[in-house]
């Protein structure tokens, strides 16, 4: 059965122009408003209509965007039924693309760029946890990023939950999880209560994997990715692959906001946030620096001894 495509029509007063992405539950449309000017806009797909959990989903997922107002998160415009089951959601048209986009044509990015993105975001990320809910999908395909600007922004509250849920209605059965494999918390796959620390680990994942351009766990399929983040210490980042080198103080950073202890973790994102920049702004005194030169020189010795 073909796809539906709404584009070239109009619902709600929203003039559909082109398809701009499709997840499993919804289709994503640029469209244009008399009132509202360019905005995105989310449409329940048409075979979950009638499907109570899914309709239940979506409305959930428009319901959190309109509780929290952030510059770094993307501004619900407009929640609503166009026609029988038709549901919509309008969000504010971000300019740039997805991060996900932008990283993998320029990682490594410099270190002042990372750490203005992990700023931007822990700032939404934080004000997400003040609204009481926990975002759970904390990925570069969820932000935007526009690199003119250097402006960042938050989407999609899809899988997001209440952070005051009772824990009986967040346990995670072991072997099952929601989110991003390659961005989740350990604790996410091994039926632990998952708090807002998840998500300081999620953007920790995410501030590797600009660093370096790789992931903290390097298994080769889901079973041995789901492996190796319940029973293994993430790969430090200098080690992530030959030629990655950040200062020591940005790679102790991320490390403590990947451990595998949610407690031993920064107290919340803003705080993991400022130690990175820190770490990246504050010079490496001299002594450091000979003791580094000397250890790389040591390094490529051995390597052509080899």
């Amino acid at each position: 059965m073909s796809r539906e495509n709404l584009t070239g029509t109009t619902l709600a007063g929203y003039k559909l122009q082109d398809m701009v992405g499709e997840g499993g539950t919804a289709v994503v449309y640029r469209a244009e408003h008399a009132t509202h000017g360019i905005a995105a806009v989310k449409v329940l797909k048409e075979k979950l209509r009638t499907d109570k959990t899914a309709v239940a989903r979506f409305l959930r997922e428009a319901t959190y965007g309109t509780r929290v107002t952030h510059p770094n998160v993307v501004r619900t415009i407009e929640i609503g039924e166009a026609g029988p089951g038709v549901h919509f959601l309008a969000i504010e048209w971000a300019p740039g693309e997805l991060l996900e986009k932008y990283a993998k044509q320029h990682v490594p990015l410099p270190p002042e760029e990372v750490g203005e993105i992990i700023g931007q975001i822990a700032d939404a990320v934080y004000a997400v946890h003040s609204a009481g809910i926990i975002h759970r999908d904390l990925k570069p395909d969820n932000i935007m990023y526009d690199p003119a600007s250097k402006k960042a922004k938050l989407l999609d509250f899809g899988i997001a939950a209440q952070s005051d849920q009772a824990p009986e209605e967040r346990l995670t059965r072991a072997g099952f999880f929601v989110g991003t494999l390659m961005y989740v918390a350990p604790e996410a796959l091994s039926g632990q209560l998952v708090t807002s620390a998840a998500d300081q680990y999620s953007l920790a994942t995410i501030a590797y994997y600009l660093f370096s351009g790789c992931l903290p766990y390097a298994g080769k399929s889901q079973r041995e990715m789901f492996s190796q983040l319940l029973s293994q210490p993430p790969i430090p980042l200098n080690s992530a692959k030959k030629g990655c080198s950040v200062p020591l103080s940005v790679e102790s950073v991320v490390m403590k906001a990947l451990s595998r202890n949610p407690s031993d973790r920064y107290p919340d994102v803003v705080s993991f946030a400022n130690a990175l920049n820190s770490g990246i702004h504050t010079p490496v005194p001299e002594a450091a620096k000979g003791s580094i030169f000397s250890r790389m020189k040591s390094l490529i010795k051995r390597g052509d001894q080899s």
